[in-house]
């Protein structure tokens, strides 16, 4: 009893043995997409022929074997898409093609008609078997529902038989986790019987559904476990899974049915379907991918998949979506982009560290295994760290800041987004960069710089410094053990603020007559504050002088 009589705990079924729980995935199913049966009765504008035609070619393109096309006895388009597929000869030779039907006479007639000259298909006929649909929607019985079932199980079969080609047959327990089991066992066992053809190359497909999702995942698991144990011929059949999304646990569900010995999957892309939709196809074969295990599909590209159907449907992704959410390889957080910074950089090694090919902090699957980039895992907000910030800086534009310049970048960063209240563009960022570490505002300009060799000793260097200070010109003249430390020596001379050169660090970017070379410059002051300034010449030792000219200019 619970505390809302309203509603109440399904009862569960005695199991003994289980077994699925220390059974993992290791092969993938077979799968079948319902996206254009399914999914497409659920849209509010169903597809037009040609989207219907190009998510059609797109599901073929990523591997799909059973593709569930239509309701073809329900409407003419869904017949004339059949039709159009088989007389223009578009289905590949692995592909089935599935037409959906109830178990009622005239409608099987016109699914065959539907397939007339079709090489390869899947009839898929289902009956409504829980209770709940028997009586309060068909005013059924069971034995009536079984009656009804057999008969068209063996009209199928004979129009199976005259129609030639390899017409495969797939039976649906409707509302499975709502029905009897012992009572679903009974019906499958007739069908079965009554189709007669079965074989081990040439299974019966159960399709055992979550119509409605009314239990949790582990009653599916049972209940796939069970019906698996007790069929009386498991080799010739397929124990395919159809879970609805109710209450949001689908993905689990079927995860769960497939340890529990469940064949195929039936599902959409991103889960678009009636209600709260189907299985995601998308997030549970990267879940299996994710756990090593080569899924059949092509998930290559998911970005361009996911546009495409969003294109198609006018149907949205959620921007936090697995795998294809615009956000789920992204990271805001400063402490989540320094771990994934890191991560990656020694990513090389995760089979060395881990005995696994990836192992990232943060990311449970490689980006690129799905078509995203590197560069696209970090982006930049008021909550964004130093790590992000150098991360970005460094994969757009090359850039290897030294470590200890990451805190005073990040802060400048950090600030502009304060500023605007929003998420900073990489190109932003690096606007940030220039403007306060590469050209800041400041009393000085360099006009140029001229180091010369002593003519006796080579190793002293003789500066010149041409400069606008405050806006007059003024020409600083310097000597040092080399073209840095005379020009320091010479800046010491119009500068205010005494300073040392700490260090610098040097980079080219580029290649050939394009290269240039980057020096990051540490000045520290008299007042022990460090600042930083970045330069950039063809010539190492010119972008060092402008490194330090721009760490002066941002003291001044």
């Amino acid at each position: 009893m619970t505390d809302y009589p309203k509603y109440t705990h399904a009862k569960p079924y005695a199991i003994e043995n289980r077994t699925w729980v220390d059974n993992p995935v290791t092969v993938a199913p077979a799968w079948c997409s319902v996206d254009l049966r399914d999914g497409n009765q659920s849209l509010p504008n169903p597809l037009t022929p040609a989207a219907k035609l190009e998510y059609f070619q797109m599901l073929c393109e990523m591997g799909f074997k059973h593709i569930e096309i239509a309701f073809p006895s329900a409407s003419q388009d869904d017949f004339d898409f059949c039709r159009k597929l088989i007389d223009e000869n578009l289905i590949p030779d692995d592909v089935f093609i599935m037409g959906l039907v109830q178990c009622r006479e005239h409608l099987i007639a016109r699914t065959f008609e539907a397939f007339e000259g079709l090489p390869r298909g899947i009839v898929h006929a289902y009956v409504a078997t829980s209770d709940l649909h028997m009586k309060q929607v068909f005013n059924l019985t069971r034995e009536q529902t079984i009656e009804a079932a057999v008969k068209s199980v063996k009209q199928i079969r004979e129009l199976a038989d005259a129609h030639g080609g390899d017409i495969r047959f797939e039976f649906s327990p409707e509302e499975f986790t709502d029905t009897d089991l012992d009572f679903a066992l009974e019906i499958c066992e007739a069908v079965f019987e009554a189709w007669g053809k079965a074989t081990v190359d040439k299974p019966l497909i159960f399709n055992l559904p979550a119509t409605v999702e009314r239990r949790p995942p582990t009653h599916y698991a049972d209940m796939i476990e069970l019906f698996c144990r007790r069929f009386s011929q498991r080799d010739k059949i397929v124990v395919s899974l159809h879970a609805h999304n109710d209450q949001g646990m689908a993905v689990a569900a079927s995860e769960l049915a497939l340890q529990a010995g469940a064949d195929r999957v039936e599902g959409t892309l991103f889960g678009h379907g009636e209600r709260t939709g189907n299985v995601d196809i998308v997030t549970l074969a990267g879940n299996l991918l994710s756990r090593g295990v080569k899924t059949g599909l092509d998930l290559s590209h998911l970005d361009t998949i996911a546009a495409t159907v969003r294109r198609l449907t006018g149907m949205d992704i959620y921007y936090r979506a697995p795998y294809a959410g615009e956000y789920v390889f992204t990271a805001f957080s400063g402490s989540h982009q320094d771990a994934i910074r890191k991560g990656m950089s020694i990513r090389d090694t995760a089979g060395e560290r881990f005995g696994m090919g990836w192992k990232v902090p943060y990311l449970h699957i490689d980006p690129a295994d799905v078509g995203r980039e590197y560069k696209d895992l970090i982006r930049i907000n008021s909550q964004s760290g130093k790590g992000g910030v150098a991360w970005v800086l460094e994969q757009e534009y090359g850039l290897e800041l030294p470590k200890a310049m990451h805190p005073q970048v990040g802060r400048a960063v950090q600030g502009k987004s304060d500023e605007l209240h929003r998420e900073l563009r990489n190109d932003e960022v690096h606007d940030v960069f220039q403007a306060e570490f590469v050209n800041p505002a400041g009393p000085y300009t360099l006009v140029g710089y001229w180091p010369r060799p002593d003519n006796t000793n080579p190793t002293e260097i003789h500066g010149e410094v041409r400069l606008e200070a405050n806006g007059k010109s003024t020409v600083l003249e310097a000597d040092g053990n080399g073209p840095i430390d005379a020009f320091v020596q010479a800046m010491r001379m119009v500068d205010d603020h005494p300073f040392e050169l700490l260090d610098y660090h040097e980079q080219a970017v580029g290649q050939g007559a394009d290269a240039q070379a980057i020096a990051y410059v540490p000045l520290k002051f008299a007042d022990g504050q460090t600042l930083w300034g970045v330069g950039v010449d063809t010539n190492i030792d010119q972008a060092a002088v402008k490194a330090i000219v721009a760490a002066l200019n941002r003291k001044a």
